[in-house]
């Protein structure tokens, strides 16, 4: 028996699909010319991408950036789990990789899996023409040994239901962030802050030199500041505070008392260094705690920045009646929230698969519109709503850069796959914003007195 991974002619075996049955070799001559001609025929378009295979064979048009297939194995992954996942598997086991111009690749895959439409043909549809049956033997034969490989130890093992319950959230939240801080320090740079960045804020010069992503979330923090109005003896309770760069920025800069809370250890550990670090343990404090948990309340505003992504549909509505029973009357609240497109059957909205399994297990993104649908509902008078789309996209742009420059003490603070697993998300998300298929809003929302008084000036946009 010889190497099917890599190697021609090798093993024989039967598989049985529906209305046929293969018996075939896993030999396979001129490999990328066959994948080429496979993929074409299942997806009903031209492929824009070369293909490199394991046998050193390629296809397809000449400078276009290339999908490495390194082995039979990444077939296998894809005939087990079609589409998004066994792309995702293959990707981040290594098993599949890019050539060339990485966000040109992802953009043309993603117009191939991912933007085709609701005119594409499902696999179910495509496999009832006699040539995308062919392409399947194809591809059955090309694959080798017919065992399902298993996943890539990153991938979040797949839950029942999305509960949101403390304990889960607890866990999806420990996936996410408790990476290692030494791996988000090479991603995010100083600041520390994992969340959209402001490019060229009028009137705020930020830290570190203009064009620079220091600079950019300076600007991103004093604009949260400014539009909660905060200033010296106020109570702010930052609602996933992360590695504390709000609460320090709101205590240093603007006198303000802070609560921060966050479910990470590692982030609450970190963040307290620095909090000591700059002699500011009088004014912040930063716990791990649920938001659901937190009891000492009035406070004067309340932030929650690149949380709310976490807290799903079905807590939203006491995510926002929470938040609105801890603060005082006349408080505010700004709340920095992904959103995404709305679908006509809000019903068959789904979980991303890559992101539910690799990143940010048990996520949801709403609308816009439901987002302030829900903070109305709680009794908040929503005031602004500030879409900063594209600022999010220069800043992924940015992370995925830090991420490249420093690529191997990445993989070795993590894991070379969780590496891969984070370059393929910001990467991806960079494109996501840009074409506007998701957006970043920030809604300023405010809990008015029994009198209906908001508190905010007439022309309410000073943070401008």
């Amino acid at each position: 028996m010889g190497d099917c991974e890599s190697g021609p002619l090798v093993f024989s075996w039967v598989l049985d699909i529906p209305g046929y049955v293969v018996t075939e070799v896993c030999a396979m001559p001129e490999a990328a010319s066959r994948l080429q001609s496979f993929a074409e025929q299942l997806l009903g378009a031209p492929l824009p991408m070369r293909i490199r295979a394991w046998d050193g064979s390629e296809a397809g048009p000449p400078g276009a950036p290339a999908l490495v297939v390194r082995n039979r194995r990444a077939l296998r992954r894809l005939l087990w789990k079609p589409g998004e996942l066994g792309l995702a598997r293959a990707w981040v086991a290594g098993d599949l990789d890019v050539e060339g111009d990485f966000y040109a690749a992802l953009d043309l895959v993603s117009g191939l899996v991912w933007e085709r439409g609701e005119d594409a043909r499902t696999l179910t549809e495509a496999l009832r023409e006699p040539e995308v049956r062919a392409a399947v033997r194809g591809l059955v034969k090309a694959a080798g040994l017919p065992f399902p490989p298993a996943p890539p130890r990153e991938e979040v093992p797949r839950r029942r239901r999305h509960l949101h319950t403390k304990r889960t959230d607890k866990r999806a939240v420990s996936h996410h962030y408790d990476v290692g801080n030494d791996f988000y320090e090479i991603v995010l740079g100083p600041s520390m802050v994992y969340s959209c960045a402001y490019w060229d804020a009028p009137g705020a010069g930020g830290i570190s030199g203009p064009g620079t992503l220091e600079a950019a979330q300076y600007d991103k923090l004093e604009l949260v500041c400014r539009k909660l109005a905060l200033a010296p003896g106020l109570r702010l309770l930052d609602v996933g505070c992360g590695w504390g760069s709000l609460a320090i920025h709101a205590a240093r800069e603007h006198g303000v008392h802070v609560v921060g809370v966050t479910l990470s250890q590692e982030q609450a550990a970190y963040a307290r260094k620095r909090v000591a670090d700059q002699g500011l343990t009088d004014r912040v404090e930063i716990r791990v705690q649920d938001y659901r948990d937190v009891t000492d309340g009035p406070f004067d505003a309340v932030s929650s920045v690149g949380m709310a992504e976490h807290v799903g549909s079905e807590q939203y509505l006491t995510y926002a009646r929470d938040l609105y029973g801890l603060l005082k009357p006349g408080g505010r609240l700004l709340n920095h929230q992904i959103a995404r497109l709305p679908h006509t059957d809000e019903g068959a909205y789904s979980l991303d698969g890559f992101i539910d399994a690799y990143v940010f297990p048990d996520g949801e993104l709403a609308p816009i519109g439901t987002t302030v649908t829900q903070l109305e509902r709680a009794g908040f008078e929503v005031r602004d709503v500030e879409s900063i789309r594209e600022h999010y996209a220069l800043t992924l742009r940015q992370w995925v850069t830090n991420l490249e420059g420093d690529w191997a003490r990445a993989q070795q603070l993590s894991s070379p796959g969780r590496a891969r697993v984070w370059r393929l998300y910001m990467a991806a998300s960079a494109l996501a914003f840009e074409h506007n298929r998701i957006g970043v809003n920030q809604v300023l929302a405010v809990r008015t007195s029994e009198e209906g008084d908001s508190g905010l000036p007439l022309r309410a946009r000073t943070w401008n």
